[in-house]
């Protein structure tokens, strides 16, 4: 009998996508223009991320005293999806266009974290959360500390 074992499979590369396209890069990697860095504009997007990474440690001991709370208020308050991006872009500046390419992809993650907690976070009214809920809120958050970690690790 002759059995046929499937090979890894290849994606193709075509331009920019596929295979071969642009991973984030380590940031001890990173090639990183210090003036650039030490300006102003780029010390005040890594203090507002900073800030939005303390947001979310606040909303997950909210969440930890009690399981019930509504932080949605807080997200819509605390991640204003132009200031977000702002801050974000500003940090981009001081990197190098090779190391942009992959911090973008954390930027758009990042975007989409706070738009998946908003989302997952909402409860009917009346209606407890439940334990499942619960979970994924914790994960999304735990998710998006990490992603904003990821970020300022390219500033520091």
């Amino acid at each position: 009998a002759f059995t046929l074992i499937p090979g890894q499979a290849n994606a193709a590369k075509y331009g920019g996508f596929g295979a071969g396209s642009p991973e984030v890069i380590d940031p001890k990697d990173a090639i990183v223009d210090e003036d650039v860095l030490k300006s102003d504009s780029v010390q005040k997007g890594i203090a507002s991320v900073r800030g939005y990474k303390q947001s979310v440690s606040d909303m997950k001991a909210t969440l930890a005293s009690d399981n019930q709370a509504d932080i949605g208020p807080k997200i819509r308050k605390d991640f204003d999806f132009s200031a977000v991006r702002t801050d974000l872009n500003a940090i981009n500046a001081a990197l190098d266009e090779d190391t942009q390419r992959g911090t973008d992809r954390i930027v758009r993650a990042i975007l989409q974290d706070i738009t998946e907690l908003e989302v997952t976070q909402k409860q009917k009214p009346g209606v407890p959360r439940s334990e499942t809920r619960l979970n994924n809120v914790c994960k999304k958050l735990e998710k998006l500390e990490k992603s904003f970690d990821d970020y300022l690790a390219f500033a520091n």
